[in-house]
């Protein structure tokens, strides 16, 4: 009974203060309003989502309107489980916006980088593999941590040489499937496993180890070396974005800018 009248209260309070209840009537739905236009900034699934949720509000005004009750109650329910639906479905993507803020906020004080040979013996290793179209995901952590992968994946912490490289990824290995975490002069896991891109503008064609070291580059500043098992092509993924290294001098090259000379 208390709280009821702690609510008639409340309600004869903005009924009495007319420019209150418009301001914050306002600042409410600017904040559903950037709230959804974020969403179709960030998320181009959401684009599509809002434009049938407007389609769905305008029926639902006009049966109001013309005082269409049936019609009305229905897609009061429909819009409320719509809602659901749209966060159902922009679940991946808001996923990996909070592990971008969850990676970011984990910053290193010191970057732990490789030496020279060590870059050189993975260079080696990766286009040995491509020579034989042999798979492989390789991951060089930079400032934001990647324990969160190593953690479910199988731990070495070896020291790196092109030999153990090209073991991990033959094909008959157990640590085949899944990446490599490489930190400073260490292998510190393999089998390592990677949130897919869910880039909708990616080529059919692309397999699951370009999609994986592509969406770590999304949500990380890590870079990862792709190795395609049909074609042997190498590609590298930094930044979100996937170029294709044509040459070990290339990649080298890359992989010193990257992680600094």
């Amino acid at each position: 009974m208390m709280f009821l009248n702690v609510l008639d209260d409340i309600t004869k309070f903005f009924n009495d203060n007319l420019v209150l209840t418009i301001i914050i009537d306002a600042y409410l739905a600017l904040l559903i309003i950037s709230f959804v236009i974020f969403l179709c900034i960030k998320f181009k699934k959401a684009i599509n989502l809002t434009i049938i949720g407007i389609f769905l509000i305008a029926i639902k005004f006009a049966a109001d309107q013309f005082g269409f009750k049936i019609s009305s109650m229905l897609y009061t329910t429909v819009l409320t489980a719509y809602i659901v639906i749209c966060f159902i479905l922009l679940a991946p993507e808001l996923r990996k916006l909070m592990e971008y803020h969850k990676a970011d906020d984990n910053k290193k004080a010191m970057v732990m980088s490789s030496t020279q040979a060590t870059r050189e013996a993975i260079v080696d290793a990766v286009f040995n593999m491509s020579a034989g179209k042999v798979g492989a995901l390789i991951t060089f952590e930079l400032h934001n941590s990647l324990e969160q992968y190593a953690e479910r994946a199988i731990n070495l912490n070896s020291d790196i040489s092109r030999e153990l490289l090209e073991q991990i990824f033959i094909k008959d290995s157990p640590l085949h499937d899944g990446g490599v975490i490489i930190r400073g002069n260490k292998i510190i896991c393999a089998a390592a496993y990677y949130t897919l891109s869910q880039d909708s503008t990616l080529d059919k064609t692309v397999g699951s180890r370009h999609r994986a070291g592509l969406g770590l580059s999304e949500i990380t500043d890590s870079l990862t070396i792709i190795v395609s098992e049909e074609t042997g092509t190498v590609h590298i993924a930094c930044a979100g974005l996937m170029n294709v290294m044509n040459s070990k001098s290339e990649l080298l090259e890359y992989i010193n800018i990257y992680l600094g000379n």
